[in-house]
C-alpha cells in the first residue's frame, strides 16, 4: 500500500543539501557563531523581502511574540484580545509577559479571528490586538486596524504560519505595528531547528527588541532591563538566506496544490473546503483543512488508505486546563468549539508529487461515494 506523510520537510531540505552543506562549512570555517555575519545579512535580506524597514532574529517563534509584547510594555494588569483557535504559543506568551488573553471566537469561512466582534470585548485594560493570520491565510486587516486605530490599540500580527503571504499590495506582518514570524521546520518559510523573527517600522521597537534578545544589552556586561537569550544562531542564519530565495516558488507551488484541490474536490458532500483564495497570496497554505462532520472516520479511512492527516486544533485555547481561571466555559465560543470538532489538515506541501495528490483525490472521492 502507497504511504503518503502528512508532512516531508527531508524532501525540502534534500533539495538545497548541497547548498546548506556548504553554508554551514563556511560558518564553521569563519567560527563566529552568534550574532554575525550571517544574522546580520539575513536581517537585511529578509526587510527588503519583506518590504519592512528593521527585521530582528530571535530564538524562535514563541520569543517573538514575547518580545514583541515586551517592546510595548505590555505586561501585569493589561489584556490582549486574541483567537482561541490557534497553536497554544499565541496565547502562550501573552500569559508570559504577566498580561492576560481575551478570547474572541472567529470566522465561519477563514477561522480567523472575527473582527466584528472586537469592540465588544475592548475594556480599559485593553493594550493590544494579536490576530494570527491561520494555516497561511491573512486575517481581515482593514477592519482590525480601523478597530485599533479608533480605540488607540497596538496590532501584534501572529504571522508564524504565513510568511510570503499579502493584505492587498503588503507583505503578512508588515502592515500591523510589530509582525512575528517563526522558522520551525515544518513552517512554509523555516530552518532544520528553531527560529524567528520580529518585524516592525519602528526604530524605537526594533532596538528594544534587539536588546531584550541579548540579555537586555546594548554593551557587553552592561545591562539595562532583565531580557533573554533569544538569539538565532549563525547557521540557522545562513540556512534561511538559502531558503529566503526559494520561498515565492515553494509557496506557489502550495497554491498550486491547493487550487488542485479545490477544482478536484468541490462537489463533496462529506467535506468542506477552505475558503478559495484563486487570485491573491492572501493564502499560502501552511495548511490545507478541510471540514468533516464524521471527521473521525475520514481519519481513519484516509490511514487504512497510507494517508497521514493531522488535527488542527483539538481543543480551542480558551476550554484549555491552563486557562480555566479566566472563566470560560463549553458554548462560550461556539464557531472555535465546532471547528475544533470538525477541522483536519490532508497532505500539502511544495515537494508532494502530483501522482501522490492525485491518489489523495481519489481516496476521498472513493469515501464519498461510500467504497471506503
Amino acid at each position: 500500500m502507497r504511504q503518503i506523510s502528512f508532512l516531508q520537510v527531508d524532501r525540502q531540505f534534500k533539495s538545497i543539501k548541497n547548498e546548506v552543506m556548504s553554508a554551514i562549512a563556511d560558518v564553521i570555517d569563519r567560527g563566529q557563531f552568534i550574532l554575525g555575519k550571517e544574522v546580520e545579512e539575513f536581517e537585511k535580506e529578509v526587510a527588503d523581502y519583506l518590504k519592512v524597514n528593521y527585521a530582528v532574529s530571535v530564538a524562535n517563534g514563541t520569543d517573538a511574540l514575547v518580545l514583541a509584547l515586551r517592546a510595548l510594555d505590555i505586561g501585569s494588569g493589561d489584556e490582549v484580545i486574541t483567537t482561541p483557535f490557534t497553536f497554544f504559543a499565541t496565547a502562550e506568551a501573552i500569559s508570559r509577559v504577566g498580561a492576560t488573553p481575551i478570547f474572541i471566537d472567529i470566522d465561519e469561512e477563514t477561522l480567523n479571528l472575527d473582527p466584528s466582534l472586537i469592540e465588544k470585548h475592548i475594556t480599559s485594560k485593553t493594550k493590544a490586538i494579536l490576530p494570527v493570520h491561520l494555516f497561511g491565510q491573512s486575517c481581515n486587516l482593514k477592519k482590525i486596524s480601523t478597530i485599533a486605530k479608533k480605540h488607540n490599540l497596538f496590532i501584534i500580527e501572529d504571522a508564524c504560519q504565513a510568511f510570503g503571504a499579502s493584505y492587498e499590495d503588503k507583505k503578512i506582518g508588515t502592515i500591523g505595528d510589530i509582525g512575528c514570524f517563526s522558522f520551525f521546520p515544518t513552517k512554509n518559510f523555516s530552518t532544520i531547528g528553531d527560529g524567528g523573527l520580529v518585524v516592525s517600522n519602528n526604530p524605537t521597537i526594533a532596538q528594544k527588541i534587539k536588546k531584550l534578545r541579548h540579555h537586555g544589552s546594548t554593551k557587553k556586561y552592561f545591562h539595562d532591563e532583565v531580557g533573554y537569550n533569544s538569539r538565532l544562531d549563525e547557521l540557522h542564519a545562513a540556512i534561511l538566506r538559502i531558503c529566503l530565495k526559494k520561498i515565492d516558488s515553494w509557496n506557489n507551488r502550495r497554491i498550486e496544490l491547493a487550487h488542485y484541490y479545490e477544482n478536484h474536490l468541490k462537489g463533496l458532500n462529506t467535506i468542506k473546503l477552505p475558503l478559495p483564495k484563486a487570485t491573491v497570496k492572501s493564502h499560502v497554505y501552511h495548511l490545507y483543512c478541510v471540514e468533516c462532520y464524521n471527521r473521525n472516520e475520514l481519519m481513519q479511512y484516509l490511514d487504512t488508505c497510507g494517508i497521514a492527516s493531522g488535527i488542527y486544533y483539538p481543543l480551542p485555547l480558551h476550554l484549555q486546563e491552563v486557562y480555566r481561571g479566566l472563566g470560560y466555559k463549553k458554548g462560550d465560543l461556539p464557531i472555535a468549539e465546532s471547528k475544533a470538532d470538525r477541522v483536519l489538515a490532508i497532505p500539502l506541501h511544495p515537494f508532494l508529487s502530483n501522482e501522490e495528490q492525485l491518489y489523495i483525490v481519489k481516496a476521498l472521492q472513493k469515501f464519498k461515494e461510500g467504497e471506503s
